[in-house]
C-alpha cells in the first residue's frame, strides 16, 4: 500500500507519499480501504516531532478516516490513533461508525475526530446543558465549526472567536455572537452576556487567565489544545471565586475501553443530529492524499473553514 510517511521531523516537505507494508488487522480489528482522511492540528504536531503516536499504533499521521471494510464491504468512518493518511488502515471495530445516511463516504471522513473530541469534552465532561452559554475558541477550525453546531443543537447560546472574515459563516452554523480575537477583548464581550458556562479552548497557556475571567459562576473550562503554549500561571483565587473547574484532555492517548465508550456516546447522541441535518460536516476543500504537504500548509495558515480532506486513490 501507499501512505504518507514522515521522513524526519520538520515542515510539510517532510511528508512523503511512499510504498509501505500493508496494514494488517489484529484481534478485534477491521481493515478499512481508505476513501478519505482529514487533517487535524495533531497531525501537524506529529510531523514536527512533538506528538508521537501511542506505542504499538501506526506510525503514519491521520486520526480519522472513512472507507470500506475490506472483509464485508460495509462503508464506515472511524476514529484512529494514527494511520489515516494511507490506502489501508487497521482499526478496532469498536472505533467505527456507520456512514450517516445523508452523507457521502468522503464527507464522513470529516466527522470522527471532531465529533468524539467535542462530545467527550462538552457533553460527557463539561455537561453542557440547554440554556447555558458556550464559548468556542477557534470557531473556524474543524473542532470549532462542529462545536458551534452541537452547542446550538443542544439549545445553548453560542459565542465564538475567529477572524472577522469567518463571522458570517459561523453565524450561519448557529453562533449567536462572534468576536474577532485580533482586535476585540473576548473577556469583555463574553461578560456582556453574563459569562460563559462552558469554554472549549484550543489555545492553552496564552488564554488561561483570560478564560478564567470569562467564566460564569460554576463555569467549566475544557482545554483541548496548546496552540498558545503549555505553561502559564493560574490565580487560584480567581478560579475559586467563580467556583470554576478546569478540564484538560487529549483523545489519542486514552485507553481502549474509554475510546470505545466515547464512540458509542457519539453514535447515540450525535449521529441522530447529523442525520436530521442539525449538524453537518464543514469541508473547506478536498485534495489527493499524495498532496498532504499542501493540506498541512493550508491548515497552518488558518485561512480554511472547517476540515481539509485528503482523498484516497
Amino acid at each position: 500500500m501507499y501512505a504518507i510517511t514522515i521522513s524526519e521531523p520538520g515542515g510539510p516537505d517532510k511528508l512523503v507519499w511512499a510504498e509501505v507494508p500493508d496494514a494488517e488487522p489484529g484481534p478485534g480489528e477491521v481493515l478499512i480501504r481508505t476513501a478519505a482522511s482529514a487533517v487535524n492540528r495533531a497531525d501537524l504536531l506529529q510531523r514536527q516531532g512533538y506528538y508521537d503516536p501511542p506505542p504499538g499504533t501506526s506510525p503514519y499521521p491521520g486520526l480519522e478516516c472513512s472507507g470500506v471494510i475490506t472483509a464485508t464491504g460495509a462503508p464506515v468512518c472511524a476514529l484512529l490513533a494514527g494511520g489515516g493518511y494511507a490506502e489501508l488502515v487497521a482499526v478496532p471495530e469498536a472505533y467505527t461508525l456507520p456512514i450517516p445516511r445523508n452523507l457521502t463516504v468522503e464527507e464522513a471522513a470529516a466527522l470522527p475526530e471532531v465529533a468524539c473530541t467535542v462530545w467527550s469534552n462538552l457533553i460527557d465532561l463539561a455537561g453542557l446543558r440547554k440554556g447555558e452559554t458556550l464559548l468556542v475558541h477557534g470557531g473556524g477550525s474543524g473542532i470549532g465549526t462542529f462545536a458551534i453546531q452541537l452547542g446550538a443543537a443542544l439549545g445553548a447560546t453560542v459565542i465564538t472567536t475567529a477572524r472577522r472574515a469567518k463571522h458570517d459563516a459561523l453565524r450561519a452554523l448557529g453562533a449567536q455572537h462572534t468576536i474577532d480575537y485580533t482586535d476585540e477583548d473576548f473577556v469583555a464581550e463574553v461578560r456582556k452576556h453574563g459569562g460563559a458556562d462552558v469554554i472549549l479552548d484550543i489555545v492553552g497557556a496564552k488564554y488561561l487567565a483570560k478564560n478564567v475571567d470569562a467564566l460564569a459562576t460554576n463555569g467549566r473550562l475544557a482545554i483541548i489544545g496548546m496552540q498558545g503554549g503549555a505553561k502559564a500561571e493560574l490565580d487560584l483565587r480567581a478560579l475559586m471565586a467563580k467556583r470554576g473547574s478546569i478540564i484538560v484532555t487529549t483523545l489519542r492517548a486514552r485507553g481502549h475501553d474509554e475510546k470505545a465508550a466515547i464512540v458509542r456516546g457519539v453514535r447515540d447522541d450525535v449521529w441522530p443530529l447529523i442525520e436530521s441535518g442539525a449538524i453537518r460536516p464543514v469541508i473547506d476543500r478536498r485534495l489527493p492524499m499524495a498532496q498532504a504537504a499542501e493540506a498541512h500548509r493550508i491548515v497552518e495558515a488558518s485561512d480554511h473553514l472547517g476540515k481539509v480532506l485528503l482523498l484516497g486513490r
